[in-house]
């Protein structure tokens, strides 16, 4: 990895934030026919969500869905604030660790101290907007391939 790098692999997803889960899933898949790959709730952060794959492999990135489960959530107030969106820009990361250590040595604030579990057990952190053009950028190191 040349010093430049934080070890982005690709674009993970783009989150929507939207008020009713199952109405956005059923738009993106009758409008663009997308399919929708993973559901599930996180109560920590007090939304549900889906991910649609755009194209026929979800490897090549797909459209997050959040709904929030409780207004006073981070997603029921970006909606009360902002209405449904664009929310984030994920990327997938090698190392979330190695990542989240060489952003903060650039002097870039991060949400978290400590990488948090993200969709699918996957590992995550945020850049924090004000650092990064006003874009909420999340980091994924996805979660090891279970074998079997």
């Amino acid at each position: 990895m040349d010093s430049a790098s934080i070890g982005l692999l690709r674009i993970d997803h783009v989150g929507i934030a939207i008020p009713d889960l199952d109405e956005g899933i059923a738009f993106y898949e009758r409008t663009f026919g997308m399919r929708c790959v993973h559901t599930e709730v996180n109560s920590e952060q007090g939304v549900r969500e889906a991910m649609l794959a755009v194209g026929p492999d979800p490897a090549n990135g797909c459209v997050q869905l959040l709904a929030p489960l409780r207004p006073d959530s981070t997603i029921g107030k970006f909606l009360e604030k902002k209405g449904p969106g664009i929310h984030q820009v994920a990327y997938t990361v090698a190392d979330i660790g190695v990542a989240c250590d060489a952003l903060r040595d650039r002097g870039v604030r991060l949400l978290y101290d400590e990488p948090r579990q993200g969709t699918a057990d996957s590992r995550i952190n945020f850049v924090h907007p004000k650092d990064a053009g006003g874009v909420l950028i999340e980091l994924v190191e996805p979660a090891p391939a279970h074998s079997g």
